[in-house]
Protein backbone atom coordinates (compact mmCIF):
# COMPACT_ATOMS: atom_id res chain seq x y z
CA UNK A 1 0.00 0.00 0.00
CA UNK A 2 1.17 3.34 -0.70
CA UNK A 3 1.25 5.70 1.99
CA UNK A 4 -0.15 9.38 0.48
CA UNK A 5 2.22 12.37 1.94
CA UNK A 6 0.08 14.62 3.01
CA UNK A 7 2.09 18.51 3.12
CA UNK A 8 3.19 19.20 6.79
CA UNK A 9 1.36 22.87 8.24
CA UNK A 10 4.79 24.81 7.66
CA UNK A 11 5.89 22.57 4.76
CA UNK A 12 9.25 24.56 3.62
CA UNK A 13 8.63 26.64 0.46
CA UNK A 14 11.65 25.19 -1.89
CA UNK A 15 12.03 28.28 -3.40
CA UNK A 16 13.23 31.68 -1.36
CA UNK A 17 12.93 34.00 -3.96
CA UNK A 18 9.28 32.68 -4.63
CA UNK A 19 8.34 33.33 -0.77
CA UNK A 20 9.24 36.90 -1.46
CA UNK A 21 7.51 37.41 -4.88
CA UNK A 22 4.44 35.68 -2.87
CA UNK A 23 4.55 37.71 0.95
CA UNK A 24 4.80 41.06 -1.50
CA UNK A 25 1.98 40.26 -3.53
CA UNK A 26 -0.12 38.64 -0.59
CA UNK A 27 1.00 42.21 1.56
CA UNK A 28 -1.45 44.32 -1.20
CA UNK A 29 1.83 45.57 -3.18
CA UNK A 30 -0.36 47.15 -5.66
CA UNK A 31 -0.28 50.19 -7.91
CA UNK A 32 -3.42 52.19 -9.29
CA UNK A 33 -3.37 52.54 -13.11
CA UNK A 34 -5.23 54.70 -15.24
CA UNK A 35 -7.87 57.07 -14.46
CA UNK A 36 -10.54 54.49 -13.83
CA UNK A 37 -8.35 53.48 -10.81
CA UNK A 38 -7.91 49.67 -12.31
CA UNK A 39 -5.27 47.73 -9.71
CA UNK A 40 -2.26 46.35 -11.07
CA UNK A 41 -0.07 43.79 -9.08
CA UNK A 42 3.34 45.02 -8.59
CA UNK A 43 5.39 42.12 -9.55
CA UNK A 44 8.68 40.35 -9.23
CA UNK A 45 11.69 43.16 -8.93
CA UNK A 46 9.07 45.87 -9.47
CA UNK A 47 8.35 44.52 -12.91
CA UNK A 48 4.72 43.94 -14.21
CA UNK A 49 5.22 40.91 -16.08
CA UNK A 50 4.17 41.71 -19.88
CA UNK A 51 4.51 39.33 -23.11
CA UNK A 52 8.03 38.46 -23.50
CA UNK A 53 10.12 40.34 -26.69
CA UNK A 54 10.22 38.33 -29.56
CA UNK A 55 13.15 35.62 -29.36
CA UNK A 56 12.90 35.82 -25.28
CA UNK A 57 12.55 33.01 -23.42
CA UNK A 58 13.25 33.58 -19.99
CA UNK A 59 11.41 36.18 -17.35
CA UNK A 60 12.98 35.39 -14.16
CA UNK A 61 15.81 32.52 -12.97
CA UNK A 62 17.75 32.28 -9.68
CA UNK A 63 20.20 29.69 -8.83
CA UNK A 64 21.04 26.68 -11.28
CA UNK A 65 19.59 26.08 -13.99
CA UNK A 66 20.47 24.28 -16.94
CA UNK A 67 19.24 24.00 -20.69
CA UNK A 68 20.41 21.07 -22.83
CA UNK A 69 22.86 20.36 -19.92
CA UNK A 70 24.45 24.08 -20.48
CA UNK A 71 24.32 26.61 -17.81
CA UNK A 72 21.22 29.26 -18.92
CA UNK A 73 21.37 33.10 -18.29
CA UNK A 74 18.70 35.44 -19.23
CA UNK A 75 19.24 35.01 -22.89
CA UNK A 76 19.18 31.30 -23.34
CA UNK A 77 16.53 30.51 -25.49
CA UNK A 78 13.90 27.35 -24.85
CA UNK A 79 12.14 25.74 -27.44
CA UNK A 80 9.88 23.38 -28.12
CA UNK A 81 12.09 19.88 -27.66
CA UNK A 82 14.45 21.27 -25.19
CA UNK A 83 15.02 19.88 -21.25
CA UNK A 84 14.97 21.94 -18.82
CA UNK A 85 17.11 21.30 -14.78
CA UNK A 86 17.17 22.97 -11.59
CA UNK A 87 19.19 22.61 -9.00
CA UNK A 88 18.71 23.23 -5.61
CA UNK A 89 17.02 26.55 -4.29
CA UNK A 90 16.72 27.03 -8.20
CA UNK A 91 13.91 28.17 -10.09
CA UNK A 92 13.12 29.27 -14.34
CA UNK A 93 10.13 31.50 -15.02
CA UNK A 94 10.22 30.87 -18.79
CA UNK A 95 7.68 30.36 -21.90
CA UNK A 96 7.47 28.84 -25.00
CA UNK A 97 5.47 29.92 -27.83
CA UNK A 98 1.49 30.04 -25.91
CA UNK A 99 2.76 28.07 -22.74
CA UNK A 100 4.25 29.42 -19.72
CA UNK A 101 6.20 27.90 -16.84
CA UNK A 102 7.74 27.89 -13.52
CA UNK A 103 10.05 24.99 -12.81
CA UNK A 104 10.93 24.84 -9.58
CA UNK A 105 13.99 23.68 -7.38
CA UNK A 106 15.57 20.27 -7.87
CA UNK A 107 13.37 19.64 -11.29
CA UNK A 108 13.76 18.36 -14.70
CA UNK A 109 11.06 18.85 -17.37
CA UNK A 110 12.02 16.86 -20.75
CA UNK A 111 9.62 19.20 -23.66
CA UNK A 112 9.10 17.69 -26.98
CA UNK A 113 7.41 19.41 -29.89
CA UNK A 114 9.19 21.62 -32.73
CA UNK A 115 10.38 25.34 -32.91
CA UNK A 116 7.80 26.79 -30.37
CA UNK A 117 4.38 24.22 -30.25
CA UNK A 118 4.96 21.25 -27.34
CA UNK A 119 3.00 18.55 -27.76
CA UNK A 120 4.81 16.53 -24.93
CA UNK A 121 6.47 17.51 -21.32
CA UNK A 122 7.69 14.68 -19.45
CA UNK A 123 8.52 16.08 -15.31
CA UNK A 124 10.73 13.15 -14.57
CA UNK A 125 10.89 14.89 -10.91
CA UNK A 126 9.85 18.42 -9.48
CA UNK A 127 7.48 20.68 -9.53
CA UNK A 128 5.78 22.80 -12.50
CA UNK A 129 3.49 25.15 -12.99
CA UNK A 130 1.81 25.56 -16.05
CA UNK A 131 -0.49 27.41 -18.32
CA UNK A 132 -1.16 26.37 -21.66
CA UNK A 133 -2.81 27.73 -24.75
CA UNK A 134 -5.55 26.50 -26.97
CA UNK A 135 -3.41 23.04 -28.42
CA UNK A 136 -4.29 19.70 -26.68
CA UNK A 137 -0.77 18.78 -24.74
CA UNK A 138 -0.18 15.52 -22.88
CA UNK A 139 2.29 15.43 -19.36
CA UNK A 140 3.96 12.25 -18.08
CA UNK A 141 5.54 11.81 -14.55
CA UNK A 142 7.28 8.70 -12.68
CA UNK A 143 3.43 7.45 -12.25
CA UNK A 144 1.09 9.35 -14.63
CA UNK A 145 -0.12 10.60 -17.65
CA UNK A 146 -2.20 13.81 -18.20
CA UNK A 147 -4.24 14.47 -20.98
CA UNK A 148 -4.21 18.89 -20.92
CA UNK A 149 -7.24 20.92 -22.81
CA UNK A 150 -6.04 24.09 -22.25
CA UNK A 151 -5.69 24.93 -19.10
CA UNK A 152 -3.66 26.13 -15.66
CA UNK A 153 -2.23 22.88 -13.88
CA UNK A 154 0.05 22.52 -11.06
CA UNK A 155 2.05 19.10 -10.67
CA UNK A 156 4.67 17.79 -8.00
CA UNK A 157 6.22 14.46 -9.41
CA UNK A 158 8.02 11.78 -7.24
CA UNK A 159 8.71 7.88 -8.46
CA UNK A 160 5.74 6.59 -7.02
CA UNK A 161 3.23 9.37 -6.58
CA UNK A 162 2.11 12.80 -8.38
CA UNK A 163 0.08 15.48 -7.22
CA UNK A 164 -2.21 17.62 -9.58
CA UNK A 165 -3.93 20.50 -9.17
CA UNK A 166 -6.57 21.27 -12.42
CA UNK A 167 -6.41 25.33 -11.44
CA UNK A 168 -8.57 26.33 -14.53
CA UNK A 169 -9.67 23.93 -17.22
CA UNK A 170 -10.37 20.36 -18.12
CA UNK A 171 -7.38 17.23 -17.54
CA UNK A 172 -8.07 13.48 -18.08
CA UNK A 173 -6.18 11.78 -15.61
CA UNK A 174 -4.74 8.31 -15.79
CA UNK A 175 -2.72 6.17 -12.92
CA UNK A 176 0.06 4.73 -15.55
CA UNK A 177 -0.15 1.24 -13.35
CA UNK A 178 -3.94 0.78 -12.71
CA UNK A 179 -5.81 1.05 -16.26
CA UNK A 180 -9.43 1.52 -14.15
CA UNK A 181 -7.96 4.72 -12.31
CA UNK A 182 -8.55 7.56 -14.49
CA UNK A 183 -10.62 10.71 -13.89
CA UNK A 184 -11.39 13.77 -15.84
CA UNK A 185 -11.58 17.02 -13.88
CA UNK A 186 -13.23 19.91 -15.14
CA UNK A 187 -12.31 23.02 -12.92
CA UNK A 188 -13.15 26.61 -12.64
CA UNK A 189 -10.52 27.56 -9.46
CA UNK A 190 -8.45 24.57 -7.89
CA UNK A 191 -11.83 22.47 -7.56
CA UNK A 192 -10.23 19.44 -7.40
CA UNK A 193 -6.23 18.43 -6.48
CA UNK A 194 -5.96 15.06 -6.81
CA UNK A 195 -2.87 12.95 -5.76
CA UNK A 196 -1.95 9.57 -8.32
CA UNK A 197 -0.92 6.80 -6.94
CA UNK A 198 1.12 3.64 -7.84
CA UNK A 199 0.24 0.91 -5.59
CA UNK A 200 -3.34 0.51 -4.66
CA UNK A 201 -6.25 -1.43 -5.24
CA UNK A 202 -7.35 -1.25 -8.86
CA UNK A 203 -9.71 1.50 -9.70
CA UNK A 204 -7.96 2.97 -6.25
CA UNK A 205 -4.83 4.71 -7.02
CA UNK A 206 -6.70 8.42 -8.08
CA UNK A 207 -7.62 9.88 -4.59
CA UNK A 208 -8.36 13.34 -3.51
CA UNK A 209 -5.75 15.67 -2.41
CA UNK A 210 -5.94 19.50 -0.72
CA UNK A 211 -4.70 22.72 -2.20
CA UNK A 212 -0.66 23.08 -2.05
CA UNK A 213 2.37 25.05 -2.99
CA UNK A 214 1.23 27.21 -5.74
CA UNK A 215 -1.03 30.50 -5.97
CA UNK A 216 -3.26 32.34 -7.95
CA UNK A 217 -0.61 35.31 -8.34
CA UNK A 218 2.02 33.06 -9.80
CA UNK A 219 -0.65 31.85 -12.29
CA UNK A 220 -1.46 35.25 -13.32
CA UNK A 221 2.27 36.58 -13.81
CA UNK A 222 2.84 33.47 -16.29
CA UNK A 223 -0.59 34.09 -18.01
CA UNK A 224 0.46 37.34 -18.62
CA UNK A 225 3.85 36.34 -20.45
CA UNK A 226 1.95 35.43 -23.04
CA UNK A 227 -0.64 37.41 -22.91
CA UNK A 228 -3.64 36.20 -20.99
CA UNK A 229 -5.33 36.57 -17.77
CA UNK A 230 -6.34 33.75 -15.72
CA UNK A 231 -10.65 33.16 -15.73
CA UNK A 232 -10.69 34.65 -11.98
CA UNK A 233 -10.50 37.86 -10.04
CA UNK A 234 -6.86 37.99 -8.52
CA UNK A 235 -7.21 41.06 -6.42
CA UNK A 236 -9.52 40.16 -3.69
CA UNK A 237 -10.56 36.86 -4.86
CA UNK A 238 -10.85 33.77 -3.08
CA UNK A 239 -10.41 29.85 -3.54
CA UNK A 240 -12.96 27.93 -3.77
CA UNK A 241 -11.31 24.60 -1.78
CA UNK A 242 -8.63 24.21 0.86
CA UNK A 243 -5.51 26.19 0.88
CA UNK A 244 -1.79 27.21 2.76
CA UNK A 245 -2.37 29.79 5.29
CA UNK A 246 1.59 30.37 5.42
CA UNK A 247 1.98 32.14 2.57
Amino acid sequence: MTRIRYPKPKEEIDDPRRDVLVKTLAAGAFAAAGSAGILQPVYAMGRVPKVLEPGKSIYDMRGRVAVNGKRANMDTKIGASDVVTTGRSSHVVFAVGKDAFVLRSNSRLELSGSGLLINTLRLVTGKLLSVFGKTRHRMHTPNATIGIRGTGIYVEADPEQSYVCTCYGVVDLFADKDKQSTETITSQHHDAPRYILSNEAAGNNIRPAPFINHTDLELQIIEELVGRTPPFTVAGGGYSGPRRSDY
